[in-house]
């Protein structure tokens, strides 16, 4: 019998191949006759170019960069020489997971660190990047990335705004484009279809886990439709709010305003770029799992996607994940994790524990 396993992150406890290493050894153990691949999978969520570049084997590229609030980070980015092209998520240096919670503040939170990043890829040669936007700590339209390549923003006395700085948005009089902006072309990974403005749109979705409080949404909104005003204004073009804008506080509208950019809802390019259809063609039984299916999975979301896709092949496939929410009656099987302490210390490490003790109890192959 053939077994893919194939799990999206568990958000907040264990990347993807964490948890796809514990579930197969725990396969490899308790059925020694049963072959067994691990692609851990994404969509557009955090990390999802981290495991491309791995996947893909792709040269790693390490950098310092700056975090979203403006301190040193560490970070590194895939790239693809024959193609000129640059795999990297904007959580690398703009991520929200290296923030404390403390410190959250949207209106100096800037993509600024992304943009050095893109920068150095186009320095390199790069003609396209691919940029995964899930787990970004910012709302600020991409235009800390603008800024880092070129696009400069000016204050009311036409002197130029200060990276980090708050209330940045809200300063922005002034816009003007250096003649040496590089042509590159911006293909954005996404697992939400939010638009950016409306009320599924990036501020009122999206703002409380970044640090906009209740009070702020509509006064932050409205500070975001004026900047997209002068963006587009300044490009000469006419703005028209599509799905995906609203991810990673609007990196994506953010750039299509100066450069050529693609919206791609992950799980159907990731699954394109690994081959993911042949190993589901292969196996038997497919094993995903995510820390919580919902109503935001039907959007287009790994493990949704992948049970459509073991379907069309008349395969089995599994579903490991928390609750019990509309959705999870279309897999085959169902493993139930128990619920989460978040506030305790050792939450990380009772997930894993949870993991192993539930495929012990529950899993078999005679799904």
């Amino acid at each position: 019998m053939n077994v893919l396993i194939s799990p999206n992150a568990f958000k907040g406890t264990m990347s993807a191949r964490e948890a796809g290493e514990i579930i197969k050894d725990f396969v490899e153990g308790k059925f020694p006759t049963v072959n067994t691949a691990l692609i851990p999978i994404a969509d557009g969520g955090d990390g999802t170019c981290e495991l491309l570049t791995e996947l893909l084997n792709l040269e790693k590229k390490s950098s310092w960069s700056l975090d979203a609030i403006g301190r040193p980070i560490p970070c590194f980015y895939g790239w693809e020489d024959q193609l000129k092209k640059a795999y990297i998520d904007v959580s690398a240096a703009s991520g929200i997971a290296s923030i404390e919670e403390w410190k959250l503040d949207p209106s100096v939170a800037s993509s600024f660190g992304t943009g050095m990043l893109i920068k150095q890829a186009i320095d390199l040669g790069a003609e396209e990047v691919v940029l995964g936007l899930g787990g970004s700590a910012t709302v600020d339209l991409g235009v800390g990335i603008l800024s880092a390549l070129g696009v400069v923003f000016l204050d009311k006395n036409g002197r130029e705004l200060t990276q980090f700085s708050p209330d940045y948005l809200s300063k922005i009089f002034h816009i003007q484009k250096s003649p040496g902006i590089p042509k590159v072309k911006f293909r954005c990974l996404c697992d939400v279809q939010n638009t950016f403005f409306g009320d599924r749109g990036a501020v009122p979705v999206f703002g409380p886990q970044k640090g906009i409080q209740a009070d702020r949404i509509k006064p932050y909104e409205e500070i975001c439709g004026k900047v997209v005003d002068q963006l587009f204004q300044k490009q000469k073009k006419v703005f028209i709010d599509k799905p995906g804008f609203g991810a990673a506080g609007g990196i994506a509208l953010g750039l299509s305003a100066f450069f050529e950019t693609e919206i791609n809802f992950g799980s159907a390019y990731f699954f394109e770029k690994v081959n993911l259809g042949n190993q589901v063609k292969w196996a038997d039984i497919t094993l995903t799992g995510e820390g919580r299916y919902d109503d935001q999975s039907a959007e287009g979301k790994a493990c949704y996607e992948l049970r459509k896709l073991a379907h069309d092949h008349s395969k089995k496939v599994l579903l490991i994940t928390s609750g019990a929410d509309p959705g999870t009656q279309l897999f085959d099987q169902v493993l139930t994790l128990p619920e989460l302490d978040f506030s305790a210390s050792d939450f990380k490490i009772k997930a894993r524990k949870n993991l192993g003790e539930l495929l012990d109890k529950e899993f078999s192959l005679d799904v």
